[in-house]
């Protein structure tokens, strides 16, 4: 038995609109349920495709706030998910999340801010020296994003992230796959949207490509992010000049 913390999902596209742009998403529009096996779960796909728009369905419907947060986050800046949420129904498996957070790059800033309204009075030297002795704002986007990560995620907890790499540098992202490794190991469960060359070559993670075919596993060599990154890498000079050429 997978010993995952939501072991599926099912959409009942009936809950969903007739004329909603969901039902246009090639990736999306045909698929009736998925399964997680792994500890960590990627999805991959080009821009479009859909696999935020699942990744967010699936944090809503497990209660998560939209816009990111712990389940304890209720506030919303800018009402902008989609409906998909409604129709998608959660397997749970017996395992339960001791925690819990979902993260996605374009809100992050929301979420910070709503990180320091939440301290419940607790003194402001106090709540700083967990981030280095001063505000979320006032460290860059990726320290924030890392600062979050290290102080909020747990073992045996559920964590969803959306391109978390937008906000880390190359040596940063390998800090990332290091944490999300070790929690791993530790009984978490991470189901990630990404663009990332180095976070998909996480050792034994599933990989979810969302295309014209819809959702379907596929291997480390075969996901576009490795294919681009190799080829630029291995024949810079020939791909620039043909791409700059034209």
């Amino acid at each position: 038995m997978k010993n995952t913390i939501i072991q599926g999902i099912k959409i009942d596209w009936d809950k969903i609109d007739q004329d909603s742009y969901l039902r246009q998403i090639p990736s999306l529009k045909n698929l009736q349920s998925l399964e997680f096996s792994k500890e960590v779960t990627f999805f991959v796909g080009e821009n479009g495709t859909g696999k935020s728009t699942l990744l967010e369905g699936i944090a809503v419907a497990h209660g998560f706030n939209a816009e990111g947060g712990s389940k304890n986050y209720n506030f919303s800046t800018y009402d902008s998910h989609s409906e998909l949420c409604e129709g998608i129904r959660i397997t749970r498996g017996i395992k339960r999340e001791k925690w819990g957070y979902f993260l996605r790059a374009e809100s992050l800033y929301n979420v910070l801010s709503k990180e320091e309204d939440y301290r419940d009075g607790m003194p402001k030297e106090y709540y700083y020296a967990q981030y280095g002795g001063k505000s979320l704002h006032e460290h860059s986007h990726g320290e924030s994003f890392l600062a979050i990560m290290q102080n909020h995620f747990e073992p045996d907890g559920l964590y969803i992230l959306d391109e978390p790499e937008a906000a880390l540098s190359p040596q940063r992202q390998l800090t990332l796959l290091i944490e999300i490794n070790r929690l791993a190991k530790q009984g978490a469960q991470f189901i990630i949207a990404s663009h990332s060359p180095i976070l998909l070559g996480l050792p034994e993670a599933e990989i979810l490509s969302f295309d014209e075919e819809g959702v379907h596993p596929c291997s480390y060599e075969e996901t576009e992010s490795y294919q681009v990154t190799e080829l630029f890498i291995n024949n810079r000079e020939y791909f620039l000049k043909r791409l700059l050429s034209e």
